[in-house]
């Protein structure tokens, strides 16, 4: 779970509903908004609102493990069906920015309008 104000990451039980910890994030700018989890559970990527990236962190060890910068305020993410492309909603930068996970480097951005919070995937079934 994102603590935007804590400048965290909980990490919660989700069947007791416990948290178990937190994992820091360092800046003043870092605040971490949007989250999304890899397929198989070991890793989760967490934007980072006027930090201006994504950050990798590897779920068996609470730490991150790379970061990327996508615009200005990532808010929103989603990760496509095959987990291979992470989507971040950059609001100010007025942009989706789209992200190679094996890389963890952009690849491109698409222009979608004034201010976008959020991002949502609709893919084929396989």
């Amino acid at each position: 779970m994102t603590c935007e104000n804590g400048h965290a990451v909980a990490v919660v039980d989700a069947r007791s509903r416990a948290v178990l910890g937190t994992i820091p994030f360092e800046g003043e700018s870092a605040r971490p908004m949007g989250i999304v989890a890899s397929r198989d559970g070991r890793r989760v990527f967490v934007t980072t609102g006027r930090g201006r990236a994504v950050v990798s962190i590897d779920t068996g060890t609470g730490r991150p493990t790379a970061q990327v910068e996508v615009g200005a305020r990532p808010w929103g993410i989603a990760l496509s069906a095959d987990g291979g492309t992470l989507y971040t909603a950059n609001g100010p930068s007025n942009d989706i920015s789209i992200v190679d996970v094996a890389r963890f480097a952009v690849t491109g951005r698409v222009g979608v309008g004034d201010g976008p919070w959020a991002v949502a995937l609709a893919e084929p079934a396989p």
